[in-house]
């Protein structure tokens, strides 16, 4: 009987054993990227080396690809449009150290980013986290030695969680901290004035925009903010949705942030500071930070399911 009952214990913990380890996300790290799985399923790649165009709109430090449920590519990096746009990406067009400009993260205009480091950071729940350490540089900012002085601090993670029926969540959070003194960020000199972070997505002729309230429709000028952003649409040839939210923390300075949305050949943009066009300091002491959730489904997300999971985000 006890002999039974043993062999019974041992499948049933091969079986749990299984069922959890087919529910572990997986954390590759190399000297260039970062790359999130689960089982065989890709689900982002963080670029940490530099890469360019024949040399020219050299970026780093973004998300591309993140992948839909299904294994569609959500993400554009190089679009012939805006050479300059790439994936899931956090930029501003000002940086100013008292009143002298230092470069346009926006457009990699004198502007790079050294990611000095690449860590896991453990835990006992079922996600996986990368935390990175950034310095911002610039060819207009060196030292008596002819160097590049680092302007900006970054510390960044992105938390990767296994799938949950028909979605699954992204956590990012981004904390700048300057390394000069009198530093301003700022986005566009306009009355857009976008900044900040920012999704180039795929963009399908049947693409949705919704809120908590229902669609919203673009502007040229930003739409006001009620929170969370949905993107909904047919990314690839199967005929099958994909949906992407983006949800920022409510703690994020200027939340509810508004929102340059873009139905063709464009980014969308959760826009930080605002007006974009008026720069904001940078401390040396506090952080700048800033919380994100990217929602990831097959379309079936529901208003009522995103504002919960909202919620969940809202108290962490």
């Amino acid at each position: 009987m006890k002999y039974i009952i043993l062999k019974l214990m041992i499948f049933y913990w091969i079986m749990t054993t299984n069922t959890i380890s087919a529910q572990e996300i997986k954390l590759k790290i190399t000297d260039d990227s970062a790359y999130f799985l689960e089982e065989a399923d890709s689900i982002l790649v963080y670029r940490a080396a530099e890469t360019s165009l024949n040399g020219l709109f050299k970026r780093a430090n973004y998300i591309h690809p993140l992948y839909g449920l299904d294994g569609t590519v959500i993400t554009e990096d190089f679009p012939e449009d805006h050479k300059h746009h790439r994936g899931v990406f956090w930029a501003w067009h000002q940086l100013y150290i008292g009143e002298t400009r230092i470069g346009d993260g926006w457009e990699l205009k004198d502007l790079r980013w050294e990611v000095v480091s690449l860590e896991e950071i453990h835990s006992l729940r079922a996600q996986k986290t990368l935390k990175t350490e950034v310095f911002w540089k610039s060819p207009l900012w060196k030292d008596h030695l002819g160097n590049e002085k680092p302007l900006v601090k970054e510390t960044t993670s992105i938390a990767v969680y296994p799938k949950k029926g028909t979605y699954r969540a992204v956590d990012i959070q981004i904390e700048l901290v300057a390394m000069e003194p009198d530093m301003r960020l700022g986005g566009s000199e306009d009355v857009k004035g976008y900044g900040g972070f920012s999704v180039r997505m795929q963009l399908p002729e049947d693409i949705q925009f919704l809120d908590a309230n229902g669609k919203v429709m673009p502007q040229n000028l930003p739409v006001d903010g009620n929170g969370w952003l949905a993107f909904k649409g047919t990314m690839d040839v199967s005929g099958n949705a994909t949906q992407l939210v983006i949800i920022p923390h409510k703690d994020n300075p200027g939340y509810p942030n508004p929102w340059i949305l873009r139905s063709k050949a464009s980014m969308q943009n959760a826009v930080y500071p605002d007006p974009g066009a008026v720069a904001v300091p940078l401390s040396m002491v506090k952080p700048t930070r800033m919380n994100y959730r990217l929602l990831i489904s097959d379309g079936s997300l529901t208003t009522d399911s995103i504002i919960e999971l909202q919620n969940s985000f809202f108290i962490k």
